[in-house]
């Protein structure tokens, strides 16, 4: 039997810790974004509605979809879509940028920011991840 040193099989247990509650999480987050769905869609097929489509919304800039009529407040929040930025986005759409087209009143619960966030953290450029 080979011994693993104690380091080691300490960071070993953590990553198969958190791996899971990841997906878990962003198992999650696919159910909250239901709430989302009426203005956004996510996905390889993914267009443009009443909000522009998410794809690839972690690390992108505010305003920057292609087809999408952003309000002014939006196009120059000089915001760049980090998890931290979408959380605060996400609760309170109107506070973080006074002026946006956004309607809706912001996700309230912090495990479902953090689920949700997840889930659009795993969704790529091209839709994959939205599964």
């Amino acid at each position: 039997m080979t011994k693993i040193p104690y380091f080691a099989a300490l960071v070993l247990g953590a990553s198969l810790i958190a791996a899971p509650a990841f997906a878990q999480d962003a198992a999650a987050g696919k159910s909250v974004f239901n709430q989302c769905r009426a203005c956004h869609q996510v996905g390889p097929d993914a267009k443009n509605g009443v909000g522009p489509a998410l794809n690839g919304i972690v690390g992108r800039k505010a305003g920057e979809v292609a087809g999408y009529n952003y309000s002014d407040a939006n196009k120059n929040s000089g915001l760049t879509w980090d998890e931290a930025t979408l959380k605060e986005y996400l609760k309170n759409p109107r506070a973080k940028v006074p002026g946006t087209k956004m309607v809706f009143p912001g996700i309230q619960r912090e495990n479902q920011l953090e689920n949700l966030v997840a889930y659009l953290a795993l969704i790529k450029p091209d839709g994959s991840g939205a599964e």
